[in-house]
């Protein structure tokens, strides 16, 4: 259920976790424009279509055939505009992604993939706790994919809406990868926008970087772990990684620091950074060479950190700070790390996963009718969050956190 737009131009490209997440966040769609696209302009949209993928190398009867029965989904559209990770506190949006649930499957899956993981550093000189950080924040282990057609929702979104251009080229992309037989028609499902398999590449990503690890003459980021991973750490390397950099570190600011150097792209000494009074978030200084900047993501008054470039290549999976934070704080993690030494500069933190699911089940247990209770907060469940707000005299904003938990527990 991610969205990933490899390849879009730079700025603010749609979220990777756009179909689940938004759900899970608690965030609403939006309506569509009251002139809701005509559905009869579909066919003839697909026929104009037809010499582009062409072009792009599918086969005539290959379109053909995989166009055949198409229906457009206007739903996507609705998705569009939404991107949790500009839209979505920071202190809410790690809590559900780097929660201690993803930690423990993430070790779980560095030990039972240690031989493909080492096998994968050794030839694209990537970490295994990176690369599986981005698995588990991506697909959740491979456990959502994502259950929309692609070639349904990339012909819609070629046909009607914005960027229907950037659209028609994952369009084409996505059917010369079933026309050419590296993932079978009914395996490619995902996003609304089109990102599929374990690690959610777009097609065009597909195209460029997945390699077949496995030896079977398939690059499969569906049915194949070995080369889901060995295709994310080709992404990475391409990107620019280094092994012998860390992303970067949490830091301590001193009293009265002004700001306004701050950004991952003003990269300085860190020498410079150290004559400035930052300092290891432990107090002890600053060491080595090279350059990085200093991300700030809630203000000078929340957790800091110095970013390298090895930062800016996650960064380039998609194209969020917030993004590239919880895939660089997880891997960390999963190295053994702790939380973040500063707290979020909030006084209502966010909630893991298990704690969403805990309020849906108090919710539940008041009445609720909210559907399955698995931590995703739906339409339903932030409805009965609106309704439990009223009756409790907080906000209603529909948003779940650490006050309305420990009033719900209150008020069993």
């Amino acid at each position: 259920m991610k969205t990933r737009f490899h390849g879009l131009a730079r700025g603010r490209r749609l979220s990777p976790l756009l179909g689940g997440l938004v759900l899970a966040l608690g965030l609403a769609a939006p309506a569509r424009a009251a002139d809701t696209p005509d559905p009869a302009r579909f066919a003839p949209c697909l026929a104009e279509l037809k010499p582009g993928a062409l072009a792009r190398g599918v086969s005539p009867a290959g379109y053909e055939q995989l166009t055949a029965g198409l229906a457009p989904d206007l739903k996507v559209l609705d998705f569009l505009d939404y991107q949790p990770e500009f839209r979505t506190p920071i202190w809410d949006y790690l809590a559900g992604l780097v929660d201690d649930e993803r930690v423990a499957d993430g070790q779980a899956m560095l030990k039972q993939w240690r031989d493909t993981l080492a096998a994968v550093a050794t030839r694209y000189r990537v970490d295994p706790a990176t690369v599986v950080a981005v698995w588990g924040v991506e697909s959740n282990f491979g456990r959502n994919f994502g259950s929309r057609p692609l070639l349904t929702s990339l012909s819609t979104l070629s046909c009607y809406g914005r960027r229907q251009a950037y659209f028609r080229g994952e369009f084409f992309d996505a059917l010369k990868i079933v026309d050419a037989g590296d993932v079978k028609r009914e395996q490619l499902t995902g996003s609304w926008a089109g990102a599929f398999g374990h690690t959610q590449f777009m097609p065009s990503t597909f195209l460029r970087l997945a390699v077949d690890f496995d030896g079977d003459g398939r690059r499969d980021l569906v049915g194949s772990v070995p080369d889901a991973l060995a295709s994310t750490a080709n992404f990475l390397r391409k990107a620019g990684w280094r092994d012998d950099e860390v992303w970067g570190y949490e830091v301590r600011l001193p009293v009265g620091f002004d700001a306004s150097g701050a950004g991952r792209r003003n990269k300085q000494p860190l020498s410079a950074w150290s004559a400035r009074g930052l300092t290891r978030v432990d107090g002890s200084p600053l060491a080595g060479e090279g350059s990085a900047g200093l991300l700030l993501p809630a203000g000078g008054k929340g957790p800091a950190f110095l970013v390298f470039r090895n930062f800016d290549a996650i960064y380039g999976y998609n194209a969020a700070e917030s993004y590239a934070l919880a895939i660089a704080h997880l891997s960390d993690r999963l190295r053994g790390g702790g939380p973040f030494a500063t707290p979020w500069p909030t006084d209502d933190a966010g909630l893991s996963r298990a704690e969403r699911r805990e309020v849906q089940t108090l919710l539940v247990a008041r009445g609720h009718a909210i559907g399955t209770v698995d931590g995703m907060l739906g339409d339903a469940s932030r409805a009965a969050i609106r309704v439990e707000q009223q009756r409790l005299g907080h906000a209603v904003d529909g948003r779940a956190g650490q006050k309305l938990l420990r009033a719900l527990k209150e008020n069993r």
